[in-house]
């Protein structure tokens, strides 16, 4: 299927691996210019050319702490208008509530909730003008169903949802979607890392904590950042314009709700 998004400029955040990198390298090979973030130059550079290398398609690295005003100031001014915008930052850290103080509460909210609020302020309007305008954040599985050691995750990530759901019903007659994405268990350095927090608690090496958690999921293995990014590039396309305020469960099967 042509997505119908050839030329379009997207602004990929958290894209130097993991499923920021999935989505970035999706955009591409759709023939959209792909502008890439992440805190580490280096590695976001190698990304950067292998993605190209990978598509023909032109990907532009822009280095810097998106969590921060002065972050986003530097790539906001390096950015042409744009048509998509791809919200993802690292989730904060596992723990119990009681370790936790005002200043990580409002890390976690910077990272997680008022980053992806400022830069949908930021590039909004130009996308309702110009009457195209795709934006998705990815948020988390927890969304839909709390992980008691990720308390800070489900309640900054929640709090994005319930902003967003009032605000995409505005944008949509503007031919603006904003939806949400919410991994389940991929494999992904992020993961990797709650896993051996995990399996410390649970008295098991991470090798075996994982193939444990591995052999639950009703589709028996977990997910790829690859296929993450193609739902996400479907979510951008230019068929998905009566698709808005969604949170888009993609998690092997794991929630076990109806609804």
């Amino acid at each position: 299927m042509d997505l119908g998004i050839a030329g379009r400029k997207a602004l990929v955040c958290g894209a130097s691996k993991g499923l920021g990198r999935g989505c970035a390298e999706a955009l591409a090979r759709e023939g959209v210019t792909v502008y890439i973030n992440a805190r580490t130059e280096a590695t976001l550079m190698t990304t950067a050319e292998e993605i190209a290398k990978a598509t023909g398609a032109t990907v532009i690295p822009l280095a810097a702490d998106i969590t921060t005003e002065a972050g986003r100031e530097t790539v906001l001014a390096a950015l042409p208008e744009l048509d998509i915008l791809i919200n993802n930052a690292g989730g904060p850290p596992t723990g119990d509530f009681r370790d936790w103080t005002r200043e990580t509460w409002i890390k976690a909210l910077d990272g997680n909730m008022l980053t992806p609020i400022a830069l949908i302020k930021a590039t909004l309007d130009g996308m309702i003008a110009r009457k195209f305008g795709r934006i998705v954040n990815i948020t988390s599985s927890a969304v839909k169903a709390p992980i008691d050691m990720l308390g800070l995750s489900n309640g900054a990530r929640a709090g994005l949802t319930g902003f967003v759901a009032g605000l995409s019903r505005k944008t949509v007659r503007h031919n603006v979607t904003i939806n949400n994405l919410l991994p389940g268990i991929f494999a992904t350095d992020r993961l990797l890392s709650n896993f051996a927090a995990m399996a410390k608690n649970a008295g098991l090496s991470p090798e075996d904590y994982a193939k444990q958690r591995e052999a639950a999921l009703p589709a028996g293995r977990l997910g790829t950042a690859e296929e993450f990014g193609q739902l996400c590039a479907y979510i951008c396309s230019a068929q998905a314009s009566y698709l808005t305020g969604q949170n888009f469960l993609i998690d092997g099967g794991a929630y076990p709700g109806t609804f």
